[in-house]
């Protein structure tokens, strides 16, 4: 075994730190933003393979980590609970492409008024800080460091090196493909729900933490502001209640911007003694225990 390099402190990059040191390597995380900073941190994060490309490796990736993620639900510390919910559809379709990866998956007899058709299934969902502090923590418990680290190039100290740098692959991967995605979600105080609801047609969702629920969301592709818009906040407030009226009243508990790292088609692959693995658009955490297995396999080629 020998030493790697994770470069990026997201979900991603975590779930692999965690996975090779798991298999026996020494691990070091690098980044020049800290877990709870990244855009991982904001994500609403429902498990849904959400702008992320190729369809078969996308489906395989995230079967694996929704098999993961229902294993970590056992645990309260991991920040992961297992909830139904529902995609409206506004006309009908027909399976989502990655049915295959959910266990089950249930047609609405009966959608709500103004939508024709519907799914209804069993999902991770994911309290992104709570799961970001645990990973760190397995990190460390595995023997794993974190460190703040501003590089100017991926190191080349004959170490192995996973790129997980998200929309610095621009930079780090000299890739241009790599594009923001702002996503703009509106937090608010839990008020009982215990169901996720997603309207994919205007990208509305409404997912339900233990404490909190969020809000969301916006699609805005090239666009690198991370500061919340007062307008779109109430546009995304007006969307959710209209789709969850129980939400009506909440109060508002912040505000908050991701920038999701969109490519035509997620990267993962060896090249040298760099495996790169970005590209994961809206679906990080959907993809990453899978793209994480993944990785260890190169790690030994």
């Amino acid at each position: 075994m020998r030493r790697v390099i994770v470069v990026g402190a997201g979900v991603v990059g975590l779930s692999c730190a965690v996975r090779l040191l798991e298999a026996g390597h020494r691990v070091d995380v690098v980044a020049r933003d800290l877990p709870l900073e990244t855009t991982s941190a904001v994500a609403a994060a429902l498990w849904y393979p959400y702008r992320a490309l190729p369809q078969d490796r996308v489906t395989a990736w995230s079967a694996t980590s929704y098999a993961v993620l229902a294993a970590l639900a056992a645990d309260e510390r991991t920040g992961v609970r297992m909830l139904t919910g529902t995609e409206v559809l506004r006309t009908p379709q027909p399976d989502p492409w990655w049915r295959a990866a959910v266990p089950s998956l249930d047609r609405e007899t009966a959608p709500p008024p103004g939508y024709a058709d519907g799914w209804t299934f069993v999902a991770p969902v994911i309290d992104m800080p709570v799961h970001l502090r645990w990973l760190t923590g397995r990190v460390e418990e595995l023997g794993g460091t974190l460190t703040r680290m501003n590089l100017s190039a991926l190191p080349d100290d004959g170490s192995l090196v996973v790129n997980a740098t998200g929309l610095g692959a621009r930079h780090f991967g000299a890739d241009p493909s790599v594009v923001p995605v702002r996503g703009q979600v509106v937090v608010v105080e839990q008020v009982g729900l215990d169901r996720w609801t997603l309207d994919g047609s205007g990208l509305t969702y409404v997912v339900p933490r233990a404490a909190e629920i969020v809000l969301g969301g916006t699609d805005v592709e090239g666009e690198w502001s991370r500061t919340p818009d007062p307008e779109v906040a109430e546009q995304v407030l007006h969307r959710a209640r209209a789709l969850v009226p129980e939400l009506e009243g909440a109060r508002v508990v912040r505000h908050k911007v991701g920038l999701r790292p969109a490519r035509p088609e997620v990267r993962l692959e060896r090249v040298g003694e760099v495996i790169h693995c970005y590209g994961h658009g809206g679906a990080g955490v959907t993809l990453s225990w899978g793209c994480a297995a993944d990785v260890v396999g190169l790690a030994g080629d």
